[in-house]
């Protein structure tokens, strides 16, 4: 069952804005103004600061795996695509085979879509079976038909979701967020958050230094991977910090491998530009955990994404010793 969770993550700038519609919505309601009343609640919603998250704390379809065997994580970008919304039933298909091929047991996305026909958290969690936990991050479904989020996936079950807003609330109409969530699983309990960070480069380096601070801090001593689309490549020094303080689980095994994940590409097909923008991140107390493979993926016949997914498989030093 799913049930929506209200967590707030703008305090008062929030509530300075609702009042400042509602004064907009009283003017627009005089005579000669009214034509204006759709546009100003489309806007309204769309400003409307991230906080409600959708939860099925359970999985759909109950785990066979009853002792730790270690867990298979996979992060990826499913990129929206919106409006065009291209072949997007087919490439979420491709992921979820993605998924079964390697087993994976948490799902750390960015860009999961709404709209009024179709719910790709809904579809996920039906066609894997797996608990999630979903956040609006941009758009707003009912005023414009059309929002994407972050969500965690697990094939265990989840508690005690948490939200926040990495960006300045100083811009309304765009939302950076991490969401996270405790997975109880036959490892232990650990907490898995999912990060989309933004383009501009000082204003990445001050979200992620944010993320970082909100991570350490909110996790204490608990194992805790983060993951997701960070928009800054290894050389950036957001990301090298980021280094510095967690583990890079890629670089940890491969430290001198092309790590790209994202490509932008001229008309005629070469690429203009490769990047390793995608990461998945392990803070833990040392030497707790092993890292038995890591590596990206791309889905063969059907590409999933403009990003390739990143995958992680690891297991606690005591089930591997």
């Amino acid at each position: 069952m799913i049930q929506e969770i209200k967590i707030e993550v703008a305090g008062g700038v929030e509530r300075r804005r609702k009042g400042v519609y509602s004064v907009m919505r009283k003017l627009f309601a005089l005579p000669g103004l009214r034509m204006f009343l759709p546009l100003l609640r489309r806007v309204e919603g769309v400003v409307e600061a991230p906080g409600r998250i959708s939860v099925q704390a359970e999985p759909v379809r109950e785990s066979e795996i009853k002792s730790c065997q270690g867990l298979t994580v996979i992060s990826t970008n499913l990129w929206h695509d919106w409006p065009r919304r291209q072949r997007a039933v087919e490439r979420l298909e491709a992921f979820a085979r993605l998924v079964e091929e390697h087993k994976a047991d948490v799902l750390l996305l960015q860009e999961v879509a709404r709209t009024t026909h179709f719910w790709t958290d809904q579809w996920l969690a039906e066609r894997l079976g797996m608990a999630y936990v979903y956040s609006r991050a941009n758009g707003h479904l009912q005023s414009i038909g059309f929002e994407e989020g972050l969500a965690v996936f697990s094939r265990h079950p989840l508690g005690q979701p948490v939200l926040r807003q990495l960006s300045p609330t100083s811009n309304p109409f765009v939302h950076r967020l991490a969401l996270g969530t405790q997975i109880d699983s036959p490892c232990g309990k650990l907490l898995a958050f999912s990060v989309h960070l933004g383009l501009v480069g000082k204003q990445n380096a001050s979200e992620a230094d944010h993320l970082n601070s909100w991570v350490q801090d909110i996790s204490k001593g608990m194992t805790a991977l983060v993951g997701g689309d960070f928009n800054a490549g290894e050389l950036s020094r957001q990301i090298q910090t980021l280094q510095q303080n967690w583990l890079d689980t890629f670089r940890h095994l491969n430290p001198f491998a092309d790590g790209t994940t994202h490509e932008i590409h001229w008309p005629w097909g070469k690429a203009l530009h490769r990047a390793r923008l995608d990461y998945i991140f392990l803070k833990a107390e040392q030497n707790s955990w092993k890292i038995l493979e890591a590596r990206h993926l791309d889905t063969p016949d059907e590409p999933h994404s403009d990003h390739r997914a990143v995958l992680l498989r690891l297991a606690p030093v005591r089930v591997v010793a």
